[in-house]
Order: C-alpha cells, then sequence, then structure tokens
C-alpha cells in the first residue's frame, strides 16, 4: 500500500472539483486473504488498515466526508466466527484509534440499527460520536447494521404516526422531509460512490441518498485500494459532466 507516501493533492486533480462527501462500499476482504491462503478475517483486519489511510488521503486532500459501509443488515447471515470477528474488530478499532482520529480533527458518525449490536460495542460508539463531535477536519460516518431499505421503512413509518397524530398533512411530505427522517439527515448526499472488486450494484447501500451521486467501480479488491488507486477514482469523477437532470447551457 502507498497511502503514506503523498499527503499534498497530486498535481493533475482541480481543487476546485473534488467530491465533498465520498462514500465506499469495502468489498473484496474475504477473496483478497483467501487467495494469499490466509483466513477471512485476516482480509478484514487490513481491509481496516485500508479504511483508516483512506480516511486520512480525504483529509489530506481537502475532502469533508466519507461514508464506509462496515456491517449490512445482510451480514448478519455470514458464518457465526466472521461476525464475531468483525463486531470485535469495529469496538478494538474504535478503542484504539479513537484518540488519534480525535486530535487529527475527524468527526465520528454511525448509521443503521445500532440497538442489536453487542453492549460493549454501543459503548464505544456512543463515547466516540461524543468526544468528536465538534470536530471539522472531516466528517466521517460508519454504517453498521445498515441497510438502506429499512432505513426508508423508518422514515415512512415515523412520517405515518405524525400523520395519524395530526400533526402532519400528507400533502407536507416532500423529498426534504422524507430525508429528515433518514438516518443521514445531518449530512449531504454523497458526490462520489466507490465499489471495489469488480462487484457493480449498489447492495441496500444509501438507495435514497445515491440518486445523483457518481459511481466508480474499480477491479482491485478493498485491502489493495490505496492512494494511487484513490487517485484515479478521483480522476474519474473529474472527467464527469454532473447536470443532476438538466442540459447544460451552450457556449
Amino acid at each position: 500500500m502507498t497511502f503514506q507516501l503523498s499527503a499534498k493533492l497530486p498535481p493533475d486533480l482541480d481543487p476546485q472539483n473534488l467530491p465533498q462527501h465520498v462514500a465506499v462500499i469495502m468489498d473484496g476482504n474475504g477473496r483478497w486473504a483467501t487467495r494469499r491462503g490466509l483466513p477471512r478475517i485476516a482480509g478484514h483486519r487490513q481491509g481496516a488498515k485500508t479504511l483508516k489511510e483512506l480516511l486520512r488521503c480525504c483529509k489530506d486532500w481537502g475532502i469533508k466526508a466519507l461514508t464506509a459501509y462496515a456491517f449490512s443488515t445482510e451480514n448478519w447471515r455470514r458464518p457465526t466466527e466472521e461476525v464475531d470477528f468483525l463486531l470485535h474488530l469495529f469496538e478494538r478499532l474504535l478503542r484504539r484509534e479513537l484518540t488519534q482520529m480525535h486530535r487529527e480533527g475527524v468527526r465520528i458518525s454511525f448509521i443503521g440499527d445500532l440497538s442489536v449490536l453487542p453492549k460493549s460495542l454501543q459503548t464505544e460508539m456512543q463515547r466516540s460520536v461524543a468526544q468528536t463531535l465538534h470536530n471539522q477536519a472531516i466528517h466521517f460516518t460508519v454504517a453498521v447494521n445498515y441497510g438502506s431499505r429499512n432505513e426508508i421503512i423508518k422514515a415512512c413509518r415515523e412520517l405515518a404516526v405524525l400523520v395519524q397524530q395530526g400533526e402532519l398533512n400528507p400533502q407536507q411530505i416532500n423529498e426534504s422531509l422524507v430525508a429528515q427522517h433518514l438516518y443521514t439527515k445531518d449530512t449531504p448526499e454523497p458526490d462520489l460512490l466507490i465499489r471495489t472488486s469488480g462487484e457493480m450494484r449498489l447492495s441496500n447501500f444509501l438507495l435514497w441518498q445515491l440518486a445523483y451521486t457518481e459511481m466508480y467501480f474499480t477491479d482491485s479488491f478493498w485491502p489493495d485500494f490505496d492512494r494511487t488507486a484513490f487517485h484515479q477514482a478521483l480522476l474519474s469523477y473529474q472527467k464527469r459532466d454532473r447536470r443532476f437532470g438538466q442540459v447544460k447551457a451552450s457556449a
């Protein structure tokens, strides 16, 4: 990995045309390990290091928000040993890395149904959110036990209750109001989504929020997604013509 080699923005990237919010689907940890004759958990351990370095890269290059899909509602179907390792890994990383992330100005948030997670992990999450609440260098959001369809259903139920209680007229429901009832209500929508390992689907991740997000897919497994690979993703992004459904005015 080469994340540590260059803190400065590469000269071929336009600092005025960087995504302000990058979302990542970190795919391929298990396959990365299997191809090396290692247990799948070794891939998750290396993947965590890659995520840490990508976070630092985003901060170095002036990208203000990073959201990572760490554990989906569907991931509970994986072998119990792997699930237990992942949850323990999250907790251990929070406990070990929080002081450094706080020192570097990282604001940490979590999205998803956190209520079913181990109590000790919930405690670490709450502590990290509280401690970093006022940091402004970069907003780091981790999706844990997250499923976008469940998130949208939750928002619909909350709005239905307000209608039922007479506090909301159905005609008042619009995109902005729905967005205020999503987990991501305090975060701008992503400008760029990156998915590794050659898969080209969203896998129930930020379905509402990605409506006008540019998407970048790479064959690299997540543990191999270094600063050079991120540089290539940003170059691709900067070649896109983002019209948001409009027709660009002719010169």
